[in-house]
């Protein structure tokens, strides 16, 4: 406890991600430990996890988890998703009561697939489709909130430490080749349900330690393509910014982090790579509005994968370690020992240099 007069300076935000390189599936208990030794990164006021391949048995199927502030707004949302999707399976997501998460929405999720007569209607692909559907639902529904849209995989989260969001969602019950976690420090935006981390749109998640002061120049690119950021937390951004590079632009993982970290003008100026140089010259000139600026250290989530980035200045903490087929990332090593108390090669990587880890090297 504080006393009167003491000024904590927090590290702010805790990160952390662990993947098989073999796609082996692991229990969330891991990913919920992993952020108890990083409890005093978090102030109680946001927490969540994501984690892929937890839904083979569905894995053909769009997962759509959901906040609802009443029964009578999830009722009005289901009846516009039945008109746009075939629902397949509809449930409560189970929790468990515990003292330390309270006023919770409800929950719900549904494993849904676009109805191919809506997608010729419409004359858009499936992924596009979806994305609309949840920026209308975020946007339109007041009180429904789309927090997880993608293929075999789901975002957990809450109001609360994460160590306890984690049990709360009971994660021990689900087994992924990959896990995301967070644990989140405020400080210019509201702590609710819904600004909690991951943010998350098809299968990509990301979680995010630090503060964007480039967030109005980013949103305001963005959201000229359709993306509506409506969450109150300025990671949101980062979601479709990654959206828009990825899926929409085509560009590698490499040339989006290039994009969102880019090597300042005169490092590109002096390196000795030509082509290079003007591989990433062209990329600081055509996307400049995207240009993350501010300390962040980040995770992305992906379908088959993880990307892990600093800023280019290296203003945030994160940390590296492996141990056989296991990739492991936090913001602290303490967290990646609890993890794996004999990881190996544990180093932290340089700003602005991403570090990517694929299964089987594609897709799951």
């Amino acid at each position: 406890m504080m006393k009167e007069g003491q000024v904590r300076i927090p590290s702010g935000c805790a990160i952390a991600a662990a993947i098989s390189r073999n796609g082996k599936r692991f229990s969330g208990q891991i990913i919920t430990d992993a952020m108890r030794p990083m409890h005093d990164r978090s102030n109680g006021l946001g927490g969540g996890f994501a984690g892929y391949g937890i839904y083979p048995d569905y894995r053909d199927f769009y997962a759509l988890h959901m906040f609802f502030d009443s029964r009578a707004t999830r009722k009005e949302c289901e009846a516009f998703l039945k008109e746009h999707f075939e629902i397949v399976k509809s449930e409560l997501i189970p929790t468990r009561k515990i003292p330390e998460i309270t006023d919770e929405p409800i929950i719900w999720r549904y494993f849904a697939a676009p109805l191919r007569s809506v997608l010729a209607n419409m004359q858009l692909d499936e992924e596009e489709f979806v994305v609309r559907t949840v920026m209308k639902i975020n946007t339109e529904m007041k009180g429904a909130y789309v927090f997880s849209s993608g293929k075999n995989m789901g975002t957990f989260k809450a109001v609360g430490f994460p160590e306890d969001v984690g049990v709360f969602y009971r994660l021990e019950e689900y087994n992924g080749y990959s896990w995301t976690a967070h644990g989140r420090y405020p400080t210019n935006t509201p702590g609710w349900w819904g600004g909690a981390h991951p943010f998350t749109l098809l299968d990509r998640s990301v979680v995010h330690n630090g503060e964007i002061s480039s967030y109005d120049a980013n949103r305001r690119f963005i959201e000229m393509f359709g993306y509506k950021c409506n969450l109150m937390t300025d990671t949101e951004v980062i979601t479709y910014i990654m959206d828009y590079l990825l899926r929409i632009q085509g560009l590698s993982l490499e040339e989006a982090a290039s994009v969102v970290a880019a090597p300042f003008w005169k490092t590109i100026d002096n390196m000795k790579d030509a082509e290079e140089a003007e591989k990433l010259r062209y990329l600081r000139t055509v996307f400049p509005s995207l240009l993350i600026t501010g300390p962040f250290s980040i995770i992305l989530g992906f379908d088959g994968g993880i990307m892990a980035l600093n800023d280019r200045l290296k203003l945030r903490s994160m940390v590296v370690g492996e141990k056989g087929d296991m990739v492991y990332v936090a913001s602290e090593e303490a967290s990646i020992r609890e993890m794996e108390p004999e990881a190996e090669n544990v180093w932290a990587p340089s700003g602005g240099e991403p570090v990517i880890v694929k299964v089987k090297g594609g897709a799951f």
